[in-house]
């Protein structure tokens, strides 16, 4: 007989800066690994996690889904949210726990991803934002920032926007449906929302309009890069630090 499992969808908020990303390594500690403990612990049962993707080391989420299966929970959600939030570090947070349909998948049922990724634009950085500014002592030219991200928005293959994530990947194209660059202070704000993002994706396309920043690369540049669908130096992948999971929509 099959056994009866119950399938809950799980909200998490993490910053990443002590943890070699989502994904459980051998001897190294991620939240994947922490958080599956911590259920562990509480419900005497191992669980396997399933995110709505893999953030690399250093990087944070104010919102990251994942889903779970259990045998039984002989507890309420909230209760066992609080269970397991007394047990983690502090920088891990399960925002929410709520029961989900059984065909509910946090990747697979994912419609689209927000990330946003924090410049701080001075000559100093201050130290309680180290770990979640990339510092650009220099200027940079928003207007033109502005210009080479509409050339970036729509269906494309950004191939030349990703690294070789070290396993096959099918399919390089992605709808990127919105890309804002904004400034409030000396805080530049970069927000991207796609149906789905390659590896290092989002720290490239930072990269990139950061050199459009500088006034190293021309805006329309991004229409010949997007074409070659190869890596070039012309892309460099911006610091881990600056980069939230922001929202995952279903």
């Amino acid at each position: 007989m099959t056994e009866c499992r119950r399938r809950f969808r799980m909200d998490l908020s993490y910053d990443g800066t002590a943890y070699a990303g989502w994904q459980v390594q051998p001897g190294r500690a991620t939240i994947q690994l922490i958080v599956e403990d911590a259920i562990r612990r509480v419900l005497q049962e191992r669980v396997r996690l399933h995110a709505s993707g893999r953030t690399d080391a250093g990087v944070h989420a104010r919102q990251q889904v994942a889903h779970l299966d259990l045998r039984e929970l002989s507890m309420p959600t909230v209760r066992l949210m609080g269970a397991l939030n007394a047990i983690l570090p502090a920088d891990i947070r399960v925002m929410g726990i709520t029961e989900a349909a059984p065909d509910f998948h946090a990747r697979l049922s994912a419609t689209a991803k927000e990330y946003r990724y924090y410049l701080w634009r001075g000559c100093i950085l201050p130290p309680f934002l180290c770990r979640y500014r990339w510092h650009i002592p220099h200027e940079l030219d928003i207007p033109r920032m502005q210009r080479a991200a509409e050339y970036l928005v729509g269906r494309h293959d950004f191939a030349s926007f990703s690294a070789n994530p070290n396993r096959p990947v099918r399919d390089t194209r992605r709808h990127l449906q919105l890309l804002l660059v904004r400034k409030k202070g000396s805080t530049i704000e970069i927000a991207a929302r796609a149906d789905g993002f390659l590896y290092k994706m989002m720290r490239s396309l930072v990269g990139f309009l950061v050199r459009v920043g500088e006034g190293r690369i021309a805006p329309s540049a991004a229409r010949d890069i997007l074409r070659a669908k190869r890596r070039t130096a012309m892309v460099p992948t911006a610091p881990a630090q600056g980069l939230f999971l922001w929202k995952v929509f279903y």
